[in-house]
């Protein structure tokens, strides 16, 4: 698992955004929000400080999560993050 946290980490340090972040607590926020969710495409959003949310859209499928894309808004920008992108 430590390999897929590292990969999210990589993911959004490559979109520019400049703050902390940690692929191990993305993964928790997400799985806690998933539980008893049906399948489908969801919006998640998690306001993180003041000045910047987290909007996650994550595919729940049968046996597994897809966390497909992050937006990250800031006071100064918006970064997107596409995890299904190579």
């Amino acid at each position: 698992m430590e390999k897929f946290f590292k990969a999210i980490e990589e993911k959004i340090r490559k979109s520019g955004y400049p703050g902390e972040v940690s692929g191990e607590e993305i993964y928790t926020e997400i799985s806690d929000e998933a539980e008893d969710k049906e399948e489908g495409s969801y919006l998640f959003m998690k306001k993180q400080t003041d000045d910047i949310m987290f909007e996650y859209r994550v595919d729940i499928l049968e046996d597994n999560i897809n966390l497909a894309t992050l937006t990250i808004y800031t006071a100064e920008r918006k970064y997107f993050i596409d995890f299904d992108a190579e």
